[in-house]
């Protein structure tokens, strides 16, 4: 059993810029992540403010400080995390590791809409990444679900490559930042499709229509399109999180100014928790508290 001063689950930007302070600060490091590291900011091929250049390229860059830092990657799937004594046990599908403080950083997940025909057309058209998979869909109609600002964000990457985007959205306005409402605006391509849901995904193969329910009127028209894109926010990736963690009623990991949960010694920071800001300023100010709180619960 691999023994650690911390063990930070997730490398997304939270994760690792918490294990690059916590290595930093002197502290033996692990970082735990079963994916691909990065988190959701990969997907983005442009930031969007302080930040420039791709997700994936700000991503990497971090990652490579890390492990040139000494940091301990694990690639394995966290199962549970528990407290034995003066000590916190992770255990993963490779075994398990122990730590004097743990930093939960595992991030979000795209919420899914839970209509017939998501799952069955996932990667036969149903897609959660406009930058990844945009060029498939070049002089074809798609439809993005969302009038947040990653679901806006996402259409104007499509509307680049496609005929036409269809933006449904189950209010009478977007609630997205004032600038990405005006630049939707700027795009004949893109259809805002007002007070609607998303019924089902229909098709053979491969997704060919989208059934579409106007909320006013329970009315429904299917539409013809190819690809099927939904951005409803996000539900924390936490199901090895102890229950006795307190959570808000979004399932997010209640902590206190300094990160700290109820539990001594465990921190969370990032999109796993209350309150996060959800810009890449605040992933990498959580990070950095998360990992300096830690390093006063270790203590040295």
């Amino acid at each position: 059993m691999a023994d650690f001063d911390v063990i930070v689950i997730g490398a997304g930007i939270t994760g690792l810029t918490a294990a690059k302070a916590a290595v930093q600060s002197g502290l033996r490091t692990a970082n735990i992540e079963a994916l691909m590291f990065g988190g959701l900011v990969v997907n983005i091929n442009e930031l969007d403010g302080e930040t420039t250049g791709s997700g994936t390229d700000f991503a990497s860059n971090l990652m490579m400080e890390i492990s040139d830092l000494g940091v301990e990657n694990l690639s394995e799937t966290v199962s549970t995390l528990a407290r034995e004594g003066d000590r916190l046990k992770v255990t993963t599908d490779a075994g398990s590791h122990q730590a004097r403080a743990v930093i939960i950083a595992s991030g979000a997940k795209l919420k899914r809409l839970g209509i017939p025909g998501e799952a069955e057309f996932e990667y036969k058209g149903v897609s959660q990444c406009a930058d990844c998979d945009g060029p498939m869909y070049k002089d074809e109609e798609v439809v993005v679900v969302g009038g947040g600002d990653s679901a806006l964000q996402e259409a104007l990457v499509l509307a680049e490559y496609c005929k036409r985007v269809h933006l449904v959205h189950r209010g009478a306005k977007f609630s997205a930042q004032q600038h990405l409402v005006d630049a939707i605006k700027q795009h004949e391509n893109i259809r805002p499709v007002w007070n609607s849901v998303a019924d089902a995904i229909l098709g053979g193969q491969m997704v060919e229509k989208v059934r579409v329910r106007n909320t006013a009127d329970n009315t429904t028209v299917e539409i013809p399109c190819t690809g099927f894109f939904a951005y409803i926010g996000l539900q924390p990736s936490i199901e090895f999180a102890p229950a006795e963690l307190a959570r808000d009623a979004d399932g997010c990991l209640v902590t206190d100014a300094n990160l700290s949960t109820k539990m001594p010694g465990v921190f969370a920071a990032g999109a796993v928790r209350a309150g996060y800001g959800g810009l890449l300023k605040h992933a990498m100010a959580d990070g950095n508290t998360a990992a300096k709180s830690a390093k006063a619960a270790v203590g040295g």
